[in-house]
């Protein structure tokens, strides 16, 4: 694997990239894998990487299903949808609209 930084509209990021054999399948992964952490507060949904809040979907108290969609973010000029890994209940949520967020920052607690 070999590490390279990108300069795109005068932004950096920093990228993995690995040699595949010539008969290897491409795989596309439109969605970056999201991460949660459970503690004794909830499942904390965070970002996958860092970007702009452009919408969020849901309200504490709410009840979702898996997959419903939490939080739209925008990274690299591309939405990113950020879904309910399980049914459950939002018990809060920490970002609005047009805020910058880090990868693995906190956006929702379910």
């Amino acid at each position: 694997m070999k590490k390279y930084e990108i300069e795109i509209d005068g932004q950096v990021y920093q990228v993995k990239v690995r040699e595949l054999p010539d008969d290897a399948e491409m795989t596309e992964k439109a969605v970056p894998e999201q991460k949660a952490a459970v503690n004794g507060d909830g499942e904390k949904i965070v970002a996958p990487m860092s970007g702009t809040i452009l919408r969020v979907m849901v309200e504490p108290g709410e009840t979702v299903k898996a997959g419903d969609h939490l939080v739209i973010l925008e990274a690299m000029k591309m939405e990113n949808e950020i879904v309910a890994p399980r049914d459950g209940i939002v018990k809060a949520v920490l970002v609005k609209a047009n805020d910058a967020v880090d990868s693995d920052q906190e956006l929702v607690i379910m």
